[in-house]
């Protein structure tokens, strides 16, 4: 399947890093150590102005977002850190905006928020956090909020910061899902390169490079628990007669042909790979002789069956199979060699058959 087809949900963005992108942990906790002493130095002028409730309550924030940043150095917990600090600020603002705090210019700091809550959360909790937020504000300037808290700003001031603050949220907004998209076209074209690096682009199997890598890893395996494994190596008969007769278009045909045969025959667990030209590998996972030899020999059958077209007439495809089976501590090299010399084996045999390799 082409990655390019896939989707990434918004809340999977995450998961992934692009050069140059801040982590959120590390931004949440850059954003702490610059809160902290900003909470400090404000507690300390509230208390000179004999402020006895906002002082003690800007240092217990300033403690609890510290807390919360210490907790994440030893826990490693992501998420808990960031509802965390998200329920710290937000809390902290509406403080500052209700209390008016510092005359009431602390409010100001409300312009801070939806840029942090965009980048650090999910765009859908961004979009009801800030707007709730401003419908607060709203509620705030209302005859209600007057009643309530007894805000000091002024008519031109509420006017100004409630039009000004939702321009800020709606740019925040465009920019954030700039940002998205922007990732999300950077995740894709990384995963179209990787699929590119690992599969054959006519046929969509492994390629070498992928098959050798599939082959050590399936080595290690069975040197761990014991249980072996076993290669087909199978190669497309005359080949090169069929490319010289009808063309390339058909040669490419024939092997895409195969390919589909290869993976309607072979268990899920099989690791079926573009060798070389017309050349094809299937690892065979916890696999003995006996069963890879049937293996082969169904595929086999499945490919004779089988026609391509050419220029409105059939043309049939065989193939040759060489079948190896791990032995002892070989090399995927002696592996690999063992099951090339059945193949040659089957091709002087007079083709259409399978082989089994030699042991030793």
């Amino acid at each position: 399947m082409n990655p390019s087809a896939s989707r990434t949900p918004d809340s999977e963005l995450s998961q992934f890093r692009v050069k140059g992108e801040i982590p959120v942990p590390a931004l949440i906790n850059g954003l702490t150590a610059a809160a902290v002493p900003l909470l400090l130095f404000f507690s300390w002028r509230s208390s000179q102005h004999d402020d006895s409730f906002t002082a003690p309550l800007l240092v217990t924030f300033s403690v609890l977002l510290a807390v919360n940043a210490i907790a994440f150095l030893f826990s490693g917990h992501k998420t808990v850190q960031r509802r965390v600090f998200i329920t710290l600020i937000t809390a902290l603002f509406t403080y500052l905006a209700t209390q008016a705090v510092e005359d009431g210019s602390a409010i100001i700091w409300l312009f801070a928020y939806p840029p942090i809550i965009f980048y650090i959360s999910e765009a859908r909790v961004g979009v009801l956090t800030c707007l709730g937020g401003w419908l607060a504000v709203l509620l705030l300037f209302s005859p209600l909020g007057d009643l309530l808290f007894e805000s000091p700003y002024s008519g031109t001031f509420r006017l100004t910061m409630i039009i000004v603050l939702a321009f800020e949220m709606a740019t925040c907004y465009i920019l954030d899902q700039s940002r998205r998209r922007s990732k999300l076209g950077l995740i894709k074209l990384a995963k179209e390169f990787e699929y590119a690096a690992k599969h054959d682009a006519l046929t969509g199997l492994a390629n070498r490079r992928e098959g050798l890598e599939q082959l050590e890893a399936e080595s290690q395996r069975y040197l761990r628990n014991g249980r072996p494994f076993s290669v087909l190596l199978m190669d497309i008969d005359l080949f090169k007669t069929v490319n010289d007769t009808y063309g390339h278009q058909v040669g490419d045909d024939m092997i895409v042909l195969v390919s589909q045969t290869l993976t309607a025959q072979s268990r899920k667990v099989d690791t079926i790979a573009r060798w070389g030209g017309e050349e094809f590998l299937v690892l065979l996972p916890e696999t003995v002789t006996a069963h890879a030899m049937a293996s082969a020999e169904r595929i086999r059958q499945a490919v004779a069956s089988q026609t391509v077209d050419a220029n409105s007439k059939p043309i049939g495809a065989t193939i040759s199979v060489g079948v190896a089976t791990i032995q002892g501590t070989e090399s995927i090299d002696r592996l690999l060699q063992r099951a090339d010399e059945a193949l040659y084996q089957a091709k002087s045999e007079g083709r259409n058959r399978t082989c089994q390799a030699v042991t030793g």
